[in-house]
């Protein structure tokens, strides 16, 4: 009980996370110059049509008014209208949020199935070539940018091999509407439609491995030290004197325990992806969250900016208090300490 009581307050203190957010939020976008009211209807418009779509927008109100009316719309999900598509922020977003998140997903099943065994094999075989190949992996993984990765693939596996798609989530041959989770492949398998789920696989492999080369390079450093760490505790020792093989004593009594600061580095690289695969979709021609913001930034749509960073704000807190939960359930003593403190 005192645990649930933990969780309770870290889910309070993300609510002041978010609401100090929309605060930084909405200031900077009220501080920066220009006005989006003349941006929107273009230089030729009179400054009567302006001053009545900044009356409209509610522009010419005070801070605090504006504010309050903007944090009432959130709690109904209202994000304004967005002066470039002149539809419901909160409509685009549903419609750009989950090609991100489906590109997210992806990626991080790849960083995970691939990361965890390089940092168990490089740990396994500590100081030989595998943990060289492995550390060397990992380093190039993590300082190579992703938007490199993504035109180096581009070029090589998209354009010299035709062996994958390199825009876009779907063949524009293929006929289909995520309308039921928004996602592609989920979809596709709902409806039965093969075809649709193995071209949409097809789209989502290169983007998906250009985002996941620093996760899984960072996944699989952490790993490695955790296991190496844990290799060296009196219990590994005792349990390699029994004469207990080497695989059960590694995946069975090391890599649980190791698993912790992995499941840590896992939901931070989880939570940042959404923000860090804006280069990534602008490459790929990704129809996600990076089209749609950029192209509110560069027409100071504040409202769609606004959502963007609202949404993103929201999904990182929604990760890292997930992680707490999935800490406590892995390790009896975060749960121990969290209804301490």
């Amino acid at each position: 009980m005192e645990y649930f009581f933990f969780i309770v307050r870290r889910l309070m203190w993300s609510l002041l996370v978010l609401v100090g957010l929309s605060i930084v939020i909405f200031m900077i976008a009220r501080v920066v110059p220009g006005d989006p009211a003349r941006i929107a209807l273009g230089p030729l418009a009179t400054t009567e049509q302006v001053a009545n779509l900044r009356h409209k927008m509610g522009l010419d109100r005070p801070l605090y008014v504006q504010y309050a009316v903007y944090i009432g719309g959130l709690v109904r999900g209202d994000f304004g209208q967005s002066l470039l598509t002149q539809r419901s922020v909160a409509l685009d977003l549903r419609t750009a949020f989950p090609a991100t998140l489906e590109l997210v997903l992806a990626t991080i099943v790849i960083a995970t199935l691939l990361g965890i065994p390089t940092g168990v094999l490089a740990a396994r075989f500590k100081d030989t070539w595998v943990d060289n190949i492995g550390r060397v992996v990992s380093l190039l993984g993590v300082v190579t940018p992703s938007f490199f990765i993504a035109l180096l693939l581009q070029l090589l596996v998209g354009y010299y091999l035709h062996f994958l798609p390199v825009n876009g989530r779907l063949d524009p041959s293929v006929s289909f509407t995520p309308d039921i989770t928004g996602l592609v492949l989920v979809d596709a398998l709902i409806r039965g439609q093969p075809g649709v789920w193995f071209d949409g696989l097809r789209h989502l492999l290169l983007p998906a491995i250009s985002l996941a080369a620093a996760s899984l390079g960072q996944i699989a450093r952490i790993t490695r030290s955790s296991m190496i760490d844990v290799s060296r505790k009196d219990y590994v020792e005792a349990a390699r004197a029994f004469g207990i093989p080497d695989l059960v004593t590694t995946f069975k009594y090391m890599l649980k325990p190791s698993f912790i600061p992995t499941l840590t580095i896992l939901g931070l690289e989880f939570a940042s992806l959404l923000g860090n695969a804006f280069l990534v979709e602008m490459v790929f021609g990704w129809p996600g969250m990076a089209a749609y913001g950029v192209r509110a930034i560069l027409h100071k749509d504040f409202n769609a900016i606004m959502g963007v960073v609202m949404i993103t704000g929201a999904f990182f807190v929604f990760v890292n208090l997930l992680i707490d939960v999935l800490l406590g359930t892995v390790d009896p003593r975060i749960r121990i300490r969290g209804a301490r403190s």
